[in-house]
């Protein structure tokens, strides 16, 4: 029998408007340590109910939650940790392929061949403990070969020895307003006011530089703030601290700090749940402060600190958004969602079009 995967803390999803999801790409499902022996766990992804779990030889899977034949849930059957059996009529089912295997009610009369149904599986692949999905567009079919799709993400690591965290939080908003929030670079003073990253008498005016990438754009290697405090911890290292961030379509941003062999990488995604709901996953892992003790539950207290702040706001937000009020974006503090809006218009059409002619400088105060 299924388990259901666990919602935040902090609250119930609330509704918002809907946004338009780009489908034909990977996206993290769920964390593979809730994965259990004979297990199916449910999730929603891209409003497409799915089961994921992992077979006895370590493959992870992933399956729509419908059984080919009168639709009931197969979260409702059985896992034996190699074939997913429907409860209604017995019907298995091989869960990497979603190839039918065998059928109980067939006779010795009958022609049918089993192994020429299958039930929705998805591309499923473990990565940095993670089952990322890839979804293809509705009505698209069956993705046959695996390896002719574009590569799976992973967290860019600068040596063999590191530290790992990850966080995660359901989000009351649609993709769009979820993502848009992850690239704000002005709500820090406000929403992030603390003694140990930044408070509204820090606000400071800050020029960045951004270049185009395929279906994304960089923040180019630069200092990083020098009114965050624990940038500030890196120069304890004696060398200069150096940051990139990139946010690359669908749902993508990456942050790199080098301090000479010294290094920090995170990667968050923010991935539609439905129409109307996301949830935002960080993992990140480093080398600085190795030796320190306690560094993995101390960075994970204050980043659940961080994201929480996230999370409250939002959902006020999303309280004001029941309302659909009028929105507006302005300059240049908000040119990065303009892009981010203009990259997503242009995947949708195919017209292949960058809203970035090239390298540009954006100043605002935080």
């Amino acid at each position: 029998m299924a388990h259901q995967q666990t919602t935040s803390e902090l609250g119930e999803l609330i509704p918002g408007p809907t946004a338009t999801l780009i489908h034909d790409e990977w996206y993290p499902a769920l964390r593979t340590e809730v994965l259990r022996p004979r297990k199916m766990t449910k999730v929603v992804l891209l409003d497409i109910p799915m089961v994921i779990g992992r077979k006895e030889s370590g493959e992870v899977f992933a399956m729509r939650d419908n059984c080919p034949h009168r639709g009931i849930p197969l979260s409702a059957g059985w896992f034996d940790g190699q074939q997913v059996r429907c409860r209604y009529h017995g019907w298995e089912f091989e869960p990497c392929s979603g190839q039918c295997t065998q059928i109980p009610s067939l006779t010795s009369r009958d022609t049918l061949d089993p192994k020429k149904i299958y039930a929705t599986a998805f591309p499923c692949v473990e990565r940095d403990g993670h089952a990322w999905v890839y979804v293809p567009s509705p009505g698209m079919g069956r993705v046959v070969d695996a390896a002719k799709l574009k590569p799976v993400p992973e967290l860019v690591k600068f040596g063999g020895r590191y530290r790992f965290a990850h966080l995660e939080a359901f989000l009351p908003l649609n993709i769009d307003h979820g993502i848009v929030g992850l690239m704000d670079p002005a709500h820090g003073p406000f929403v992030h006011q603390a003694w140990w990253w930044r408070t509204e008498t820090s606000i400071r005016e800050k020029t960045k530089r951004f270049e185009p990438i395929p279906e994304g754009f960089r923040m180019s290697a630069h200092a990083p703030s020098g009114n965050s405090a624990p940038y500030k911890l890196l120069g304890v290292y004696g060398h200069p601290v150096e940051t990139t961030i990139d946010f690359v379509l669908p749902n993508r941003r990456t942050e790199q700090i080098r301090c000479g062999d010294k290094w920090f990488s995170s990667l968050t995604t923010v991935t539609p749940v439905t129409s109307s709901t996301c949830r935002i996953d960080v993992i990140a892992a480093w080398n600085v402060f190795y030796r320190v003790p306690f560094v993995v539950p101390v960075a994970k207290y204050f980043g659940r600190m961080f994201v929480a702040q996230d999370v409250r706001t939002m959902i006020e937000q999303g309280e004001g958004l029941k309302q659909n009020p009028g929105l507006m974006l302005i300059d240049d503090a908000d040119k990065p969602a303009k892009w981010y809006f203009g990259l997503k218009q242009a995947r949708l059409e195919g017209s292949g079009r960058h809203p970035l002619d090239g390298p540009v400088e954006l100043r605002w105060r935080s």
